[in-house]
């Protein structure tokens, strides 16, 4: 009688013993594959210290024959981040990029203390949003050090106004270092305040271009 009964028993714990060696090893699968999926996506957050913002306007010089030039105004206070899916790079995004406009420096002290004072007011409005809400041109795969050429589409907020903006952008992933520049070109009067203008000085034009050069490098993990 107990050996009748050891051999289902037996079949028993062989098939338990079994079903455990699978089920253990299909967990090690679904973590591998979820490890995989976490590892193909990084997150890249702009180094200040290695990036700039800059914006040039044309003016005019009458004191100075009515000379052409193009004032130049740089800040290197620009905070932002870029999800990178090395999987799926369509899946790539940009945050939100954030610079201190009050922080421009120009050749001209006196032009960079009218702009925070009267006429940009970067003293009372210092920062300066840009959020992406569309990326064209991501490819579906990426080599890496290849140079994406992409337009990056949002909303830009300056002072208490918001307007959409496009920025044609380039883009390079080599080892652990994201680098790219975009430029735009925007109207001041959009944005509620007048191109510069001294009597007698100087008058400057409503266009403005923007430029960003940025390096970022990924977040490190706490």
């Amino acid at each position: 009688m107990k050996r009748l009964l050891s051999f289902p028993l037996a079949m028993a714990v062989s098939i338990l013993v079994l079903s455990l060696v699978v089920a253990a090893v299909s967990s090690v699968k679904l973590v591998s594959v979820a490890t995989a999926g976490a590892a193909a996506t990084t997150r890249y957050v702009i180094v200040s210290s290695e990036s700039e913002v800059v914006y040039r306007v044309n003016e005019v010089l009458f004191r100075e024959g009515n000379r052409l030039n193009v004032a130049v105004g740089r800040t290197r206070e620009v905070r932002g981040e870029v999800v990178v899916d090395r999987a799926n790079p369509r899946n790539s995004r940009i945050g939100a990029i954030t610079v201190n406009i009050s922080t421009f420096q120009s050749d001209s002290p006196r032009r960079d203390n009218a702009i925070r004072t009267r006429w940009l007011e970067s003293a009372r409005f210092p920062s300066a949003e840009f959020r992406p809400k569309e990326i064209d041109g991501l490819p579906g795969t990426y080599t890496e050090g290849q140079q994406l050429r992409l337009r990056v589409t949002g909303d830009l907020k300056v002072r208490d106004v918001t307007k959409p903006i496009t920025f044609e952008m380039t883009v390079v992933l080599r080892g652990s270092t994201l680098t790219g520049a975009a430029t735009a070109t925007i109207k001041m009067t959009d944005f509620g305040f007048d191109p510069p203008s001294i009597f007698a000085i100087l008058r400057t034009e409503d266009e403005a271009r923007l430029e960003l050069q940025f390096v970022a490098r990924p977040q490190p993990q706490n």
